[in-house]
Parts: structure tokens; sequence; C-alpha cells
């Protein structure tokens, strides 16, 4: 539930307030943010309980470094920038462990967001599956820059903001990524083009669906942990 002392209160005074001991600030921020933060996490490990933990890490991270915030990037982008860095590390972690996520047609479909598995078209959600199942063959780093700029539909430099990497970098990585797709999803651009309409277009979040958190450990507390319910376990 929302909390109305914290309509009108911008997301730095809900940092500074946790900080300065408000049990429910960073609770507050948690709600806002969530939503985005999985939507990123899910797209970029493939994963659900992965992205999930992930997650969880970076928040719980936050929860303890927030007195380290100095204002120099929105409070959304330090939080970006630090879920992306959880979820980089796990994927170097599970690289030597890694199974073709292009085969494993259940992993593919989580990767849907809920109304888009349930009500799209057949051919859509086919379409849709194989962008996903291409995107989850790319290195990590180029996985998250597509992720953030042709997904998540960030402006490039607010992406080098969340990656705190140069712009240049951000937009080498999403050429080199963009290449690497080219060969696998040739075939989809035919198709997108007779249906009308541009496949990764399609597939731009701008308001990510992820499932409603678990109920007693809700994000209205200040337990960064409540966000293990906001999208990790259906």
């Amino acid at each position: 539930m929302d909390d109305a002392r914290f309509a009108d209160i911008s997301d730095q005074e809900l940092l500074e307030q946790h900080v300065a001991g408000e049990p429910d600030a960073f609770g507050e921020l948690v709600r806002r943010h969530r939503d985005r933060l999985w939507a990123v996490a899910l797209r970029t490990l493939g994963d659900r309980e992965e992205a999930a933990d992930a997650v969880q890490d970076a928040l719980v991270s936050a929860f303890r470094a927030a007195h380290t915030f100095r204002g120099r990037s929105a409070v959304t982008t330090w939080l970006h920038r630090i879920t992306v860095n959880a979820c980089l590390d796990r994927a170097r972690k599970a690289a030597s462990r890694k199974t073709a996520p292009v085969d494993d047609a259940e992993r593919l479909d989580q990767l849907l967001e809920p109304h888009e598995s349930a009500e799209a078209p057949a051919e859509r959600h086919d379409l849709h599956r194989e962008l996903l199942g291409a995107l989850a063959t790319l290195p990590a780093e180029q996985r998250a820059a597509l992720v953030l700029v042709d997904m998540q539909a960030y402006p490039v430099a607010e992406a080098a903001r969340i990656l705190d990497v140069p712009i240049g970098t951000v937009k080498s990585r999403c050429a080199r990524g963009r290449a690497r797709l080219v060969p696998l999803l040739t075939h989809l651009r035919n198709r997108g083009e007779e249906s009308g309409d541009s496949t990764m277009e399609r597939n731009r979040t701008r308001g990510a669906s992820v499932p409603p958190p678990s109920r007693p450990r809700d994000a209205g507390t200040g337990d960064p942990a409540a966000v293990k319910g906001g999208g990790g376990h259906a």
C-alpha cells in the first residue's frame, strides 16, 4: 500500500530519511522502483530465480550503502547500477555451468510478461520467444546494454550512467550485440515486416509487469528483502 506520508517526498529525500533512521523510507523506494529493477534483472539473466536473487542482493546492498550516496546521479540510476552489477556478477559466476538458454523453452516462456504470454497472438508469442532466446546467447555486458537501450527504452546516456561506463562503451556494446543478433534474427525481420510491426519495438517495456509481492513481506516495510516476493517466485 502507498504511504501517504511519502507522497510528495523525492527519492533522494527518502534515501536521506532512511539514513536518518526512518524505518519505512527505504520500503517506499522499493515500492517505487521494484517493477523496473525486476524487469531489467529478468531480461538480463533470463531466469526468474536468479533475477529475484540479484534484485534482492542489490537492494540489500543499497540498504546498507545508502549513507555513501552523494547525489551525483538520480537515486533510480544508482539503484539500477547496483542491480545491473548484481546481475552481471551472477551471469559471470554462472558462465561455466551455463546451459543454452535458446534451447530451453520453459525458461524462455518465463521471460514473457504475464499479459503477453496469456493474451498475445500465437505468432507474436513465437517472435518474442525467438528474440529473447537470441538475446540470451550474448555476453552478459552486451545483453545488459541491449536490455536497457532496446528493450527498456532507456536513452544511451542514462544506460551509461546505470552501467557506470562511458556512452561510447554502451554504443559499442549495443552495436556488437546487434551484429551478433542479426544472423539469428534475419528471419524475424521478414515476418515482422509482413505483420507491419517491428519485433524489437514490440518488446520495449514502458511499464514492466511483475508478479505482486508476497503478503507478509510487502515493500512497504523497511526490509529490502521484501523484493523477493516482487518477482522472483511464481
